[in-house]
């Protein structure tokens, strides 16, 4: 068994703002921009869970005039529990398999009467049913399953299935290119969105090893997630597998939330 946790969501270098938390611990997950959105999902008309418009979260008047007609990037998806990504850093996300967790994290702040910081918090997780590379996947189901099983997913709606080719310069001048593919994964029964954010980092940040002010996780969730560095950082959306010691008591915590 594997559990593996994932930022997602906006951000404040990522849309401008932390997702709104509520002073009775309910919050609503708000999806990153994008440049496009084939069903015209925008932040000016996305409802969100609270029955209020998405938009209304972004605290200035300017800043909703910029991000009103914005495109969302509406993954993961939690309505029939997909998520896609087709860039380098996630491309192990392609080893989960069946009975693993996938556990969701964001970037969350204090709304209206609630006034905790921005922290990062537990939002959801898949009971993963597989997951894989897109062109595999077809070559062992189908075009036809495939898109279908995936239907709801940002990457299949917009056809976003090539991937993406990255050059790199080496030292003595050669451009190398290499190739990512679009890893979908599959959540099933008993995947949740939860009801209620559970905070995952510490009350305070730490400085890495550039200076830089970072999220690390909480000390007092490391009897269940155990560590992922010296430091423990989570700042940056990129996967963190839990360590073997440390899976079975990470996911009877994280299958506690509600």
């Amino acid at each position: 068994m594997n559990v593996v946790l994932l930022r997602v969501g906006i951000d404040s270098g990522c849309g401008g703002i932390q997702g709104p938390l509520f002073s009775d611990g309910s919050f609503d997950f708000i999806p990153i921009p994008s440049d496009s959105h084939v069903r015209g999902h925008t932040y000016g008309n996305l409802w969100g869970r609270h029955k209020r418009k998405v938009i209304e979260y972004f605290p200035t008047e300017r800043l909703r005039d910029k991000m009103r007609d914005c495109f969302v990037h509406d993954d993961p998806e939690f309505k029939t529990w997909t998520y896609g990504d087709p860039t380098r850093p996630k491309q192990s996300l392609r080893y989960l398999g069946a009975g693993d967790l996938l556990v969701f994290y964001a970037g969350l702040c204090g709304w209206n009467d609630c006034h905790e910081p921005a922290a990062l918090y537990i939002i959801g997780y898949f009971e993963v049913v597989f997951a894989g590379l897109y062109p595999e996947l077809v070559a062992k189901n189908s075009k036809e399953t495939i898109q279908k099983m995936f239907a709801e997913n940002f990457h299949i709606i917009h056809d976003d299935i090539a991937g993406r080719t990255y050059k790199r310069r080496s030292r003595n001048g050669t451009v190398k290119q290499s190739k990512s593919e679009l890893v979908l994964v599959k959540g099933g029964p008993g995947s949740k969105l939860l009801q209620k954010a559970m905070r995952l980092s510490a009350p305070k940040k730490k400085f890495d090893r550039g200076g830089h002010r970072v999220f690390v996780l909480d000390p007092a969730l490391e009897k269940y997630f155990g560590n992922f560095t010296k430091l423990n950082a989570i700042q940056r959306s990129i996967p963190r597998r839990i360590e073997e010691a440390h899976i079975e008591s990470a996911a009877r915590f994280v299958r506690t939330l509600r």
